[in-house]
């Protein structure tokens, strides 16, 4: 039995990659238990197929249609999903076939999460080009979530380990474009939003201390009042601050990126706001490279996910590290907003 009531999915990812390996080797450990319900979804025939070279413990396997009868007290099963051929899934290899297979699982994964059926997802790795072999229209799971939860505005990215936690106000862009895409009102929102989520994993964990937030400034020495930069601290992130604060935020900002991580500082900082990608994706993968967890935010539902590709070199060897999908599946559990 669970220690959790939780029902979490979990979806295979890439079918050639590691992600099937390692949803078959946590689903039993008494961390993931004690967090909530692992319920694998993906084609059962390839997680039966992988448990078998690798001497793993197979779920028992229900179908979709089965998912809102789980019941609460369960271990953990199978969910039979994503249409695939699994005996010509070859270890390492991707493909349009397996591509469409792990699209189609967490597509189903979101439905099932939109309807209640599960509490949170927790994603595997996918292997873009394999989407894209398939035709699907999106590039990535982020894109597929705010498209089909209905949220395609704002919608962010947290990066987050028992070490540190990071929100991104600006992803994948050019560095020279970083400024130019800076505005107190979005900044202020993303502000609001990685306290929200921080103040959901407090809850959980017992704690009701209100979340710390530190913003971190665009230019060196946060702009040394407008020394070393166009004005952008003044113009966008002091105002964006301001306005968390109104609203009860408990923030300091804008910090000197050089100094924002230091272990003195993470001791006062509960999650930190990032104006580009690389300021806070540097700091975390220094700090957190096995076991930190990407997670959405904006989204009507929970989704957490791995913050590693499909490491196609290692599939199906019995070696991937465990660490980041272990760490995501608890993540998932804490910032779920109440047990059932």
């Amino acid at each position: 039995m669970s220690d959790s009531n939780l029902k979490l999915a979990i979806t295979m990812g890439e079918g050639g990659g590691i992600g099937p390996e390692i949803a078959l080797r946590i689903w039993q450990l008494p961390e993931v238990r004690q967090a909530g319900i692992p319920l694998l979804m993906g084609d059962a025939k390839l997680f039966a197929r992988v448990a078998k070279e690798l001497g793993l413990a197979m779920p028992e396997t229900i179908e979709l249609s089965d998912l809102p009868t789980v019941d609460r007290t369960a271990v953990g099963f199978v969910v039979d999903c994503g249409s695939l051929d699994a005996g010509s899934v070859v270890p390492g290899k991707y493909s349009a076939a397996t591509g469409r297979a792990s699209y189609q699982t967490v597509c189903a994964a979101i439905d099932a999460a939109i309807a209640g059926h599960v509490d949170a997802i927790v994603t595997g790795p996918i292997q873009k080009e394999a989407w894209m072999q398939a035709g699907i229209e999106f590039s990535g799971h982020t894109e597929l979530l705010a498209d089909r939860t209905g949220a395609t505005g704002d919608v962010r990215m947290m990066l987050a380990s028992d070490t540190i936690a990071c929100v991104l106000e600006t992803i994948h862009v050019p560095l020279a474009d970083v400024p130019g895409m800076l505005d107190p009102v979005s900044l202020a929102k993303t502000i609001e939003m990685a306290g929200r989520a921080m103040r959901r994993r407090h809850s959980r964990r017992g704690s009701l201390l209100p979340p710390r937030i530190g913003v971190c400034g665009l230019n060196p020495h946060a702009g040394e009042h407008g020394m070393f930069s166009h004005g952008e601290e003044e113009r966008i992130v002091i105002p964006a601050i301001e306005t968390a604060r109104a609203a009860g935020w408990d923030v300091v900002g804008p910090l000197a990126p050089d100094t924002a991580f230091t272990p003195a500082m993470r001791a006062r900082i509960d999650v930190y706001v990032c104006l580009y990608h690389d300021q806070g994706l540097i700091p975390l993968k220094a700090l957190s490279f096995d076991d930190a967890v990407n997670v959405t935010l904006g989204l009507p539902i929970v989704r957490t996910s791995v913050d590693h590709g499909t490491a196609m070199d290692l599939a199906w060897q019995g070696t991937a590290s465990t660490h980041s999908m272990i760490a995501a599946f608890r993540l998932a559990s804490e910032l779920t907003e109440s047990t059932p």
